[in-house]
Protein backbone atom coordinates (compact mmCIF):
# COMPACT_ATOMS: atom_id res chain seq x y z
CA UNK A 1 0.00 0.00 0.00
CA UNK A 2 1.02 3.23 -0.92
CA UNK A 3 1.19 5.60 2.36
CA UNK A 4 -1.47 8.82 2.16
CA UNK A 5 1.18 11.51 1.91
CA UNK A 6 2.62 10.09 -1.60
CA UNK A 7 -0.77 9.96 -2.89
CA UNK A 8 -2.58 12.85 -1.56
CA UNK A 9 -1.72 15.36 -4.57
CA UNK A 10 -2.58 13.33 -6.66
CA UNK A 11 -5.90 12.11 -5.22
CA UNK A 12 -7.05 16.16 -4.81
CA UNK A 13 -6.27 16.10 -8.09
CA UNK A 14 -10.01 14.96 -9.36
CA UNK A 15 -11.55 15.35 -5.41
CA UNK A 16 -10.72 19.19 -6.25
CA UNK A 17 -13.04 19.35 -9.45
CA UNK A 18 -15.75 17.73 -8.22
CA UNK A 19 -14.81 13.39 -7.99
CA UNK A 20 -15.80 11.44 -4.68
CA UNK A 21 -13.37 9.64 -3.46
CA UNK A 22 -14.78 6.52 -2.45
CA UNK A 23 -12.54 4.69 0.65
CA UNK A 24 -15.20 1.39 1.52
CA UNK A 25 -16.41 -1.12 -0.24
CA UNK A 26 -20.22 0.10 0.96
CA UNK A 27 -19.38 3.37 -0.05
CA UNK A 28 -18.90 1.78 -4.08
CA UNK A 29 -22.38 -0.21 -3.51
CA UNK A 30 -24.22 2.86 -2.89
CA UNK A 31 -22.41 4.77 -5.46
CA UNK A 32 -22.45 2.09 -8.61
CA UNK A 33 -25.89 0.92 -7.86
CA UNK A 34 -28.08 3.71 -8.04
CA UNK A 35 -30.27 5.20 -10.74
CA UNK A 36 -28.49 7.01 -13.32
CA UNK A 37 -25.17 7.59 -14.64
CA UNK A 38 -21.83 7.06 -12.92
CA UNK A 39 -18.31 7.27 -13.94
CA UNK A 40 -15.99 5.56 -12.09
CA UNK A 41 -12.26 6.45 -12.77
CA UNK A 42 -9.71 3.65 -10.99
CA UNK A 43 -6.96 6.47 -9.84
CA UNK A 44 -3.29 5.24 -9.67
CA UNK A 45 0.21 6.19 -8.86
CA UNK A 46 1.71 5.69 -12.20
CA UNK A 47 2.60 7.87 -15.16
CA UNK A 48 -0.12 7.15 -17.68
CA UNK A 49 -2.44 7.67 -14.71
CA UNK A 50 -0.71 11.73 -13.88
CA UNK A 51 -0.31 12.43 -17.72
CA UNK A 52 -3.43 10.95 -19.60
CA UNK A 53 -6.16 9.87 -16.74
CA UNK A 54 -6.56 12.36 -14.30
CA UNK A 55 -6.44 15.43 -17.08
CA UNK A 56 -9.09 13.17 -19.81
CA UNK A 57 -11.68 12.42 -17.01
CA UNK A 58 -10.94 16.19 -15.74
CA UNK A 59 -11.49 17.53 -19.32
CA UNK A 60 -14.25 15.64 -19.78
CA UNK A 61 -16.48 15.69 -17.13
CA UNK A 62 -16.74 19.55 -18.35
CA UNK A 63 -18.76 18.04 -21.61
CA UNK A 64 -22.67 19.53 -21.47
CA UNK A 65 -23.45 15.95 -21.33
CA UNK A 66 -22.03 14.16 -18.09
CA UNK A 67 -22.64 11.55 -15.44
CA UNK A 68 -24.85 12.32 -12.10
CA UNK A 69 -22.08 11.28 -10.32
CA UNK A 70 -18.53 10.66 -10.56
CA UNK A 71 -16.38 8.70 -8.48
CA UNK A 72 -12.79 7.69 -7.65
CA UNK A 73 -11.03 4.60 -5.80
CA UNK A 74 -7.27 4.32 -5.75
CA UNK A 75 -5.40 1.18 -6.85
CA UNK A 76 -2.65 0.34 -4.44
CA UNK A 77 -4.30 2.00 -1.35
CA UNK A 78 -8.03 1.41 -0.64
CA UNK A 79 -7.63 -2.33 -1.74
CA UNK A 80 -11.11 -3.46 -0.49
CA UNK A 81 -12.88 -0.84 -1.98
CA UNK A 82 -10.91 -0.74 -5.18
CA UNK A 83 -11.73 -4.56 -5.36
CA UNK A 84 -15.40 -4.00 -4.85
CA UNK A 85 -15.60 -1.55 -7.84
CA UNK A 86 -13.66 -3.88 -10.06
CA UNK A 87 -16.30 -6.43 -9.09
CA UNK A 88 -18.27 -4.21 -11.41
CA UNK A 89 -16.48 -4.04 -14.11
CA UNK A 90 -16.20 -8.06 -14.84
CA UNK A 91 -15.61 -9.38 -16.89
CA UNK A 92 -12.59 -6.67 -18.00
CA UNK A 93 -9.49 -7.47 -16.29
CA UNK A 94 -8.56 -5.34 -13.75
CA UNK A 95 -6.03 -2.31 -14.17
CA UNK A 96 -5.16 0.86 -13.35
CA UNK A 97 -5.44 3.29 -14.01
CA UNK A 98 -9.07 2.51 -15.59
CA UNK A 99 -12.30 4.11 -16.10
CA UNK A 100 -16.12 2.43 -16.26
CA UNK A 101 -19.38 4.36 -16.88
CA UNK A 102 -22.43 2.76 -15.21
CA UNK A 103 -26.17 3.31 -16.12
CA UNK A 104 -28.47 1.87 -13.86
CA UNK A 105 -25.72 -0.11 -11.92
CA UNK A 106 -25.00 -1.27 -15.30
CA UNK A 107 -21.72 -1.19 -17.02
CA UNK A 108 -22.41 0.30 -20.26
CA UNK A 109 -18.42 1.66 -21.01
CA UNK A 110 -15.08 0.84 -20.11
CA UNK A 111 -11.39 2.31 -20.64
CA UNK A 112 -8.67 -0.29 -20.04
CA UNK A 113 -5.12 1.08 -18.95
CA UNK A 114 -4.39 -0.19 -22.50
CA UNK A 115 -6.58 1.97 -24.25
CA UNK A 116 -4.91 5.22 -21.55
CA UNK A 117 -1.20 4.37 -21.57
CA UNK A 118 0.76 6.33 -24.17
CA UNK A 119 -2.43 7.45 -25.71
CA UNK A 120 -3.07 11.50 -25.37
CA UNK A 121 -5.46 13.11 -22.88
CA UNK A 122 -7.53 14.60 -25.22
CA UNK A 123 -8.26 11.56 -27.35
CA UNK A 124 -9.31 9.18 -24.01
CA UNK A 125 -11.51 12.86 -22.75
CA UNK A 126 -12.90 12.50 -26.53
CA UNK A 127 -13.83 8.46 -25.72
CA UNK A 128 -14.94 9.33 -22.46
CA UNK A 129 -17.70 12.23 -24.24
CA UNK A 130 -19.01 9.73 -26.49
CA UNK A 131 -19.69 7.59 -24.22
CA UNK A 132 -21.39 10.56 -22.18
CA UNK A 133 -23.37 12.09 -25.14
CA UNK A 134 -24.82 8.25 -25.31
CA UNK A 135 -25.41 7.14 -22.13
CA UNK A 136 -25.99 10.35 -20.00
Amino acid sequence: MYPDYLVAPMRQELTDVGFEDLRTPEEVDNAINQKGTVLVVVNSVCGCAASNARPAAKAAIQNEKKPAKIVTVFAGVEKDAVDKARSYMAPYPPSSPSMALFQDGKLVHMIERHHIEGKPAQMIADNLVAAFNEYC
